[in-house]
């Protein structure tokens, strides 16, 4: 078989037990009802999480951890919805959604203009012009620079000018900018501010004083940090988990054209448990999606067993950890 035909053996028993679970269960047939269900959920738990943490009923590390894992429901919503899986005969209904998922995930871009990165990625996966996945670092080799520009949008863009030829500098910091606007903005300002203030108060201490801020900056800090905690912080350790586990399952630089066998693999291993709590099991699911596009996510979840099956018989890879040398090369003697 050609890896042509093993790619459409996939879709064709993937798409067949997707349906077979349809028949078995038809309220998987409602799928904006789940859509929505799944939304109202999501930010049920993120307001519940940060309301308990304000009364003083969990701490902070349990606050943080707990939005992080309702907000990745909100990316696999999102993921679903560019692909138009959700209200597309009602977009009022689906710009609502679009609106709200990405609220409850500051750290991202504008997830209508995503469609057009995530759209390319598609047609382009593994190549030099897949900017969506070159964005969270994928096919740079690792060091400490990649992992702050895995975990800190700003950084993604800063460490990376360097790379950039001078004449299309100016492009790339104003097409971030916008894309980051203005969600985006107020996560940077909260989130430096945040760590800034505290570095200041904790070199004081160790220098055996203190800061005397004035009153309305310490009042203005009380609020800041409430948002940190509930709001912004959950979304960095998700955007990391999401970033690390996504970039590194997608093989980049010198994957063949079109070849869906060679764009991802299933990365499942015992230790990414920890990321794929705040990333909804992505590295385990995602590669499906390549496969079967217009299945959401949570269907996904439930095809896995049969859809591992056939894929690992077709060849796809399945914790090829090599990848973190090669930097993400699909040829397993390449270098970057």
């Amino acid at each position: 078989m050609t890896d042509e035909q093993k790619a459409a053996h996939i879709k064709a028993v993937v798409s067949a037990e997707g349906q077979r679970l349809r028949e078995r269960y038809p309220i998987l047939k409602s799928q904006d009802a789940i859509g929505a269900a799944i939304l109202a959920l999501a930010w049920a738990g993120i307001v519940a999480s940060g309301w308990a943490y304000y009364a003083g009923l969990i701490s902070a590390w349990l606050c943080i951890p707990l939005v992080a894992v309702f907000a990745s429901l909100t990316h696999e919503l999102e993921h679903d919805l560019i692909h138009w899986m959700y209200f597309k005969k009602q977009p009022w209904a689906h710009h609502t959604m679009m609106a709200l998922v990405w609220l409850a995930r500051p750290t991202t871009i504008n997830p209508w203009a995503r469609r057009t990165l995530h759209f390319n990625h598609h047609k382009f996966s593994g190549q030099a012009n897949d900017l969506e996945e070159r964005a969270i670092t994928n096919g740079e080799r690792w060091g400490v620079k990649r992992l702050l520009m895995t975990g800190d949008n700003l950084l993604s863009v800063a460490l990376r000018m360097g790379k950039v030829p001078k004449h299309k500098r100016l492009k790339l910091f104003v097409s971030a900018a916008a894309g980051y606007f203005p969600l985006g903005w107020v996560q940077i300002g909260l989130w430096y501010n945040f760590l800034g203030f505290h570095a200041l108060n904790g070199l004081a201490l160790l220098a055996g004083t203190e800061i005397g801020w004035w009153g309305w900056i310490q009042s203005t800090m009380q609020v800041v940090d409430f948002l940190v905690v509930a709001w912004i912080a959950p979304n960095v350790l998700r955007s990391f988990s999401l970033h690390f586990v996504s970039s590194n399952m997608h093989y980049f630089g010198d994957v063949e054209p079109g070849n869906e066998l060679q764009q991802c693999q299933v990365l499942n291993a015992w230790w990414m448990t920890p990321f794929h709590l705040f990333c909804f099991n992505f590295g385990s699911t995602h590669a499906i999606h390549h496969f079967v596009v217009k299945e959401p996510f949570y269907i996904r979840q439930m095809t896995a067993p049969v859809a591992h099956r056939v894929m690992r018989e077709m060849g796809v890879r399945f914790n090829d950890l090599g990848t973190f040398r090669r930097a993400n090369r699909w040829t397993r003697t390449a270098t970057a």
